[in-house]
């Protein structure tokens, strides 16, 4: 069953084809709202006995977005009901409440029925692929971070469970991170500058910006070895740049290490090769 008939079939269906659009706005805000799925998208009720038991977006991983290219993600979602589980539909959301005004962003599939995998006779794997990108999708930064999943199960004894937040997943700005050790050579017990910066996706104007006041450690691994050492922590400035002194020790590798955020994710330099003689 489709999400067209399923949805037109039960109460409490939400019109956010209807959705409120300053018209400031009007142009730089994608047409989510054309969405099948988010036209039809019903809030929370329960019918019978069916569940949601657990849902996973893509792979429990956050999604990282770059400036220009789509980037494709997986929604699966695993219900339950004695009669066995029909189908599912889902999709993401972001913003404040599941209502008319308080949407302001929405990644669908393009399929229309989820692919169900049976785990056993009552319970069910239902997932869909979603591609975001962020030439049309993701048109503030403000979009990033924590996307809820809203998610329509039916069971094939006409029961059914809509959830407004049934989940939720990580949609990040990509990040790039630099370094550079001098000078090259070096003498053993000298000084060594390390300098670097830490950058994110922009998608309100489709670059890289350096992402500031950003802790960062400092890391070496001696030549011959696997395993970075942090030495210290350092706050990048107000442009992403990182610069900080160390002394020179031995032959190996410099590099400079994020530990992420919600917004963004984490990301090491790779390492840069240092003499010292």
């Amino acid at each position: 069953m489709r999400i067209r008939a399923t949805v037109a079939a039960v109460s409490g269906a939400l019109a956010l084809s209807a959705l409120a659009v300053p018209a400031a706005q009007a142009d730089e805000r994608p047409d989510f709202r054309s969405s099948p799925f988010v036209a039809a998208a019903q809030q929370d009720e329960v019918v019978g006995d069916t569940q949601i038991t657990k849902v996973v977006v893509n792979g429990g991983k956050g999604i990282v977005v770059g400036t220009t290219a789509a980037k494709t993600f997986t929604i699966a979602v695993t219900a339950t009901d004695p009669s066995g589980i029909a189908g599912s539909d889902q999709f993401l959301w972001h913003g404040t409440s599941f209502n008319e005004t308080g949407i302001d962003g929405a990644l669908t599939p393009e399929q229309e029925d989820a692919d169900c995998v049976k785990v056993n006779a009552t319970t069910s794997t239902c997932t869909v692929s979603v591609t975001v990108d962020p030439q049309i999708d993701l048109y503030k930064n403000a979009l990033a971070g924590t996307w809820k999943v809203w998610a329509l199960t039916r069971a094939n004894d006409g029961d059914y469970v809509s959830k407004e937040v049934a989940g939720t997943g990580l949609v990040q700005r990509a990040s790039k991170l630099t370094a550079n050790a001098s000078p090259e050579p070096v003498v053993k017990g000298k000084p060594v500058t390390i300098t670097g910066k830490l950058s994110r996706a922009n998608w309100e104007t489709s670059t890289y910006a350096g992402y500031t006041a950003q802790p960062v450690k400092l890391q070496f691994r001696k030549a011959g070895t696997t395993t970075y050492s942090t030495l210290k922590t350092v706050n990048t400035n107000s442009t992403g740049n990182l610069s900080t002194t160390s002394t020179a020790v031995s032959d190996g590798y410099w590099r400079w290490s994020f530990a992420g955020t919600s917004t963004t994710p984490a990301v090491s330099a790779a390492g840069d090769y240092l003499d010292v003689r």
